[in-house]
């Protein structure tokens, strides 16, 4: 079954990316009045790392994806930028576009946070994919 799981996920790896992607647009386009609220979960930050979380995920699709298709380390570079800039587009989008959001420069370095630890991911389990 597990077999079976990857090897769905790596037959669908680009579908399954872009997915993510709009999966974290919709939620950080979602108007704050429909997120839940718990003053506990501030205190252990738990929103920033949900968007660490989120940015961990599409990061490691992103390059699971450049893995397969075996692309240059090019484009493994351009696309990690994107995955960041998309992070810092989100947040911009908030304070402008998003109704009853707000931006918050601590989200965008969670958003980063979680795209760094992908990287740090793939470059210890680099050996791994070969």
């Amino acid at each position: 079954m597990v077999k079976k799981i990857k090897i769905t996920i790596w037959n669908n790896i680009g579908l399954l990316t872009i997915l993510w992607a709009l999966i974290i647009l919709v939620l950080c386009a979602t108007p704050g009045s429909y997120l839940p609220t718990a003053s506990w979960l501030e205190m252990l930050s738990f929103d920033k790392w949900v968007h660490a979380g989120l940015f961990f995920i599409l990061t490691s699709l992103v390059f699971l994806l450049c893995f397969k298709k075996q692309w240059d380390f090019t484009y493994w570079i351009v696309l990690f930028i994107l995955t960041l800039s998309y992070g810092g587009l989100l947040e911009i989008m908030q304070a402008l576009v998003f109704s009853e959001r707000s931006a918050d420069w601590q989200d965008f370095v969670a958003n980063s946070f979680g795209s760094f630890g992908a990287l740090v991911l793939f470059k210890k389990t680099k050996v791994y994919f070969h």
